[in-house]
């Protein structure tokens, strides 16, 4: 691809690669430094870590790293691809010097304070209350399934600011402290043993006006920026290159089998998931290659759900044809992971089919998937909505 946004980007990496070699720099420092000259997120804007450019652009500034010998990012830092958009489309300036630049060095680790016990899937429903004291806001409530929250500097927080306004128009987004005062994280063990998801109770918890992203009462619409960007997150994280991803450890597995345990039977369904691996890359290609902003649509929620779904198969696949083995060996102790494991099969198959579980949860469910994709993307009517226009207040609640 030659034109005047590819040169640009040629430019400016090997400017910058030319100043400062990788292998002889901090990674923090170094990644301060792709900030400053606008290799962050390239479709960002100038002096925000970005150059006002096409967003596949990304890829070539990130294999160009990578071969220069730039260490990969923490996967810890996974939510800068979620609050990073965010605060640069609703944020104030301020905001945006102030949290941008070590959001995206790895300094600043941020978590997602969005679902409630009453108030996942109708994640507009949510109860966390903040109300407005002078400069600041005093937020109580509980939040839940809350990631890694319990290494994050920072949070996203959405709240219930006006209860006497439909569910929508009442919410309020804000950054939090998350070592503030009133702030309690508590572990949640999952069936991997892993206590990687959170619950955090705020009681009191004093937030600054600052800090609020967007207008008072649009946390709706903030928030929809960060949920896209989470569901194109989660969906884009699929195979890069044809046979990679998860299929690869199906792929090991299979050719690892003595001849005689490779039935035809699986053989079909082991080819049924290559196919769908494929298919699933070769759209999250073409998807990247149409986007034109960092804000996707509702297009995001097919690669979340696809690749949701395909996990799961995959690691059953795995486990089915491991026989006996497939069902021993994993260790349940509990453990706070300091690092975000979305597919598992770094640490081996048995905790990648315990985890991937939750990839039809996390970012929203299949369920809840399959109502956007119809909705949004196919037109079909959408379901009957009784308390969409009436006050949060006197919604009824079990």
């Amino acid at each position: 691809m030659s034109d005047a946004q590819t040169a640009t980007v040629t430019r400016v990496l090997d400017e910058f690669l030319a100043a400062h070699d990788p292998t002889e720099i901090d990674p923090i420092e170094f990644r301060g430094l792709r900030y400053d000259h606008g290799l962050a997120w390239v479709h960002f804007t100038e002096g925000f870590g970005g150059l006002d450019v096409r967003p596949e652009l990304q890829r070539v500034v990130e294999s160009r790293l990578r071969e220069a010998g730039a260490a990969p990012a923490d996967p810890a830092t996974f939510f800068q691809a979620l609050a990073g958009p965010t605060i640069l489309t609703h944020g104030t300036d301020e905001q945006k010097n102030r949290f941008l630049r070590p959001m995206f060095t790895g300094e600043h680790r941020w978590c997602q304070l969005f679902s409630e016990p009453g108030a996942g899937s109708d994640f507009a429903g949510l109860a966390a209350r903040a109300v407005r004291d002078g400069d600041e806001w005093v937020v109580n409530g509980q939040k839940v399934w809350n990631t890694l929250a319990h290494i994050a500097d920072w949070g996203m927080l959405v709240t219930r600011t006006d209860p006497d306004v439909p569910k929508h128009k009442g919410m309020t987004y804000f950054a939090i402290d998350m070592h503030s005062r009133g702030v309690e994280v508590r572990p949640l063990r999952q069936i991997t043993g892993e206590a990687e998801f959170n619950e955090v109770y705020l009681t009191d918890a004093h937030i600054p006006d600052d800090q609020r992203i967007g207008d008072v009462g649009e946390g709706w619409r903030v928030s929809m920026t960060t949920l896209m960007n989470e569901r194109t997150a989660i969906g884009g994280g699929g195979p890069s290159t044809a046979g990679s991803g998860p299929i690869a450890e199906a792929l090991k597995i299979w050719n690892e089998l003595p001849p005689e345990a490779r039935s035809e039977v699986g053989r079909d369904r082991l080819m049924g998931l290559y196919v769908r691996s494929e298919a699933l890359r070769l759209t999250n290609q073409r998807a990247s290659q149409a986007r034109r902003s960092g804000n996707p649509g509702p297009e995001g929620s097919v690669a979340k759900l696809a690749y949701a779904e395909l996990n799961k198969a995959v690691f059953e696949f795995c486990i089915d044809v491991s026989g006996p083995s497939g069902q021993v060996g994993f260790d349940y102790t509990f453990r706070r992971p300091e690092d975000l494991s979305v597919d598992g099969a770094s640490i081996g198959i048995r905790h990648a089919f315990l985890r991937v579980r939750a990839n039809s949860i996390e970012g929203g469910t299949s369920e809840i998937m399959r109502n956007i994709l119809g909705e949004q993307v196919l037109g079909l009517p959408g379901e009957p909505r009784v308390d969409k226009e009436i006050p949060w207040i006197d919604v009824p609640r079990s």
